[in-house]
């Protein structure tokens, strides 16, 4: 962390809970402080090790993180950390958002866990380009970090290893052609048949592969990738119809639009507009 050898930096963020995903809190420690949480933080929480090293303890099991170490957790997991040596020097960032359970559940993340091999990574030095937007941008804005937040966890997902387990890029890559062509054609009527042609392999070979990558099945991976477009449209065009938006994110029938998208959100299109779009102009539809 070049820009904050000599002193502590952190930010405490004002929060707004209607956001997918927002940053609590955020910080560098040059010299990290013991603590004892016996009924957890109320909010997800990343500590990485930069120099030196701690033990952190969590679930009955304590992890000697030294550099290149990090520890993700969720909420209100009872836990410890105590520096062991003279320097433990971390990075650590807090967050929550109404959309953060469904999303780290997408992402196979969802879990409290020690990752390991982090030091050639991207991992701390997105925390640092947040920290120097906040104190050099004052305009930076709280939906800024939490695309950088969403970045972060995507990188975690990508090339994160826990407990010494090969990443998700080790996989990915086997897989990252036919998503990069999904992600531009998910509007199209796609079957199977055409997934596995992109890849020229068999049909049972590509299920193996996404259950290895993701953790479900091809068809469920485009149906989620709809609904992220789905719910891209539906803050970026609040007048368009939800029969117009549903056509052009490949849903050809308006009420399996709504009856996936209530069973993957947990609440309707409209609401889900209605939530996120102030001042709407979206039509009466359900």
């Amino acid at each position: 962390m070049r820009d904050f050898d000599q002193k502590m930096r952190y930010e405490y963020i004002t929060v707004e809970e209607s956001l997918p995903l927002f940053v609590e809190s955020i910080g560098y420690n040059p010299q990290e402080q013991d603590f004892v949480r016996t009924g957890g933080y109320p909010y997800y929480h990343w500590l990485q090790t930069l120099e030196g090293e701690g033990r952190f303890s969590f679930n009955g099991q304590e992890y000697l993180l030294s550099k290149g170490r990090g520890i993700f957790l969720k909420p209100y997991t009872p836990h410890s950390y105590f520096t062991s040596g003279p320097k433990w020097s971390t990075v650590y960032v807090t967050f929550g958002g109404a959309s953060a359970v469904s999303i780290l559940d997408s992402l196979r993340l969802n879990v409290s866990s020690l990752y390991t091999d982090l030091s050639d990574l991207p991992f701390a030095s997105v925390i640092e380009e947040m920290l120097i937007k906040i104190d050099t941008d004052s305009e930076f804005s709280k939906l800024d970090l939490s695309a950088y937040l969403y970045q972060f966890l995507i990188n975690l997902r990508k090339y994160g290893k826990t407990h010494n387990q090969p990443s998700l890029s080790h996989f990915y890559d086997k897989v990252r052609r036919l998503v990069e062509w999904l992600e531009t054609v998910y509007a199209e009527d796609i079957t199977l048949k055409d997934m596995a042609g992109r890849l020229h392999v068999s049909e049972q070979y590509l299920n193996r592969l996404f259950q290895e990558t993701f953790g479900i099945s091809p068809y469920s991976f485009l149906i989620r990738l709809r609904i992220w477009k789905a719910k891209e449209m539906l803050i970026q065009n609040p007048d368009m119809p939800l029969k117009q938006l549903a056509i052009r994110t490949g849903f050809n029938d308006v009420s399996y639009f709504i009856s996936a998208f209530r069973k993957r959100e947990g609440l309707t299109p409209k609401k889900y507009r209605l939530l996120h779009v102030r001042n709407s102009g979206a039509s009466g539809e359900t």
